[in-house]
């Protein structure tokens, strides 16, 4: 397949569509993920490595959770090895559903994670599923990387959080705030029937 054929028909797929808005949309969130790792003692590159050898956002971010709160590195992996599990169901239902075969398998395997796998099986052609698959795990690795270099950048550079101070917060994060204060006060019950017994 010529490289004009590859691009039309990506173009004109709605699993593709569908893959590269979710990884536009998940790749973005490397940029909290580096700069949270910078900030819990790892170094731009142990972040990077971290990134690109582990890759599943949620393992990721419990590996610095427990680093940043003192646990041993032992805990971190454990932690992380816990929320990978799902990662391996994934990779059983996607063997069978996609039969990557040679290298393609070890990539498969690299990019299983919770988005892949639903751009995937959210399909019902097979063809789709493929091209869901591919373009969502790879958009994602691809992405989330980039912004993890970023967020480790911008994070090393801002130094510690807490010498900045809460007026760093951007403006609509304290506004939202606020409107949350405001509305838990007036959902409150006004009288003793409303109260759920």
């Amino acid at each position: 397949m010529s490289r004009q054929a590859l691009l039309q028909s990506l173009k004109a797929s709605p699993a593709a569509k569908i893959g590269a808005s979710i990884a536009i949309a998940t790749g973005l969130y490397g940029v909290s993920f580096g700069a949270l790792s910078v900030a819990s003692g790892l170094s731009f590159w142990q972040t990077m490595v971290l990134s690109l050898l582990l890759f599943s956002g949620g393992s990721q971010f419990a590996f610095i959770g427990v680093i940043a709160a003192g646990g041993t590195g032992v805990a971190a992996m454990s932690a992380s090895a816990l929320l990978g599990i799902r990662n391996g169901v994934y990779g059983m239902q996607l063997n069978a559903l996609l039969r990557p075969t040679g290298w393609r398998r070890f990539a498969a395997a690299h990019v299983t994670i919770d988005e892949s796998t639903a751009t995937a099986t959210g399909q019902s052609d097979p063809a789709e599923q493929k091209r869901g698959f591919w373009v969502a795990g790879l958009g994602i690795f691809l992405l989330w990387n980039i912004m993890t270099a970023v967020g480790a950048v911008l994070g090393d550079a801002l130094g510690d959080p807490k010498q900045w101070g809460a007026w760093t917060v951007p403006p609509w994060q304290r506004s939202l705030a606020c409107c949350g204060r405001a509305s838990r006060r007036s959902s409150r019950p006004r009288s003793p029937w409303s109260v759920p017994w």
